[in-house]
């Protein structure tokens, strides 16, 4: 099957969106096909200098709620900002990480649907520092972070399975 970014136009989507909605496809589709038959135990076992696999599944998801909430305008809860301290701590098994890596993802894509491409010049700000950005500026973030951790997970899997 073609990767999504190569299947066409999604319909109802802007084309300056859909990369967006891709990078999640992939990231979802990337991390459950490399990570299949890994138990708990190699989830969450760090080979030297790495971080865990299920590390970087929290992370993904965390960080892309977290940069969807300041897309919307929003401060982080302290939820949020506790979900955050907990990401390196062991915790569920592959399937469970991966259910709410998509639950994430589907909540930003509704997000990302329902922007209307006339903002993508407006700004936005992140975290305590208000360090200033645009919208487009975070989707770029989301979609460029989401990959290099997947890519990072991708490799500590493999390692992981040995």
């Amino acid at each position: 099957m073609d990767e999504p970014w190569l299947r066409g136009p999604i319909p109802g989507v802007s084309p300056l969106l859909a990369p967006v909605l891709a990078s999640f496809r992939q990231a979802g589709e990337d991390l459950a096909r490399h990570t299949a038959g890994l138990t708990a135990e190699q989830i969450w076992t760090a080979p030297p200098g790495l971080g865990t696999v299920g590390f970087h599944l929290r992370h993904i998801a965390g960080s892309t709620e977290r940069l969807m909430a300041y897309l919307q305008g929003k401060e982080l809860t302290p939820a949020q900002l506790a979900a955050l301290q907990a990401e390196h701590q062991p915790g569920p098994a592959r399937e469970e990480l991966l259910a709410a890596l998509d639950q994430v993802f589907r909540a930003a894509e509704a997000v990302v649907r329902s922007t209307d491409p006339a903002s993508l010049a407006e700004p936005r700000w992140v975290g305590r520092k208000r360090l200033p950005t645009t919208v487009i500026g975070l989707l770029t973030h989301i979609a460029e972070h989401t990959q290099r951790h997947v890519g990072q997970a991708i490799v500590t899997a493999r390692l992981a399975g040995r």
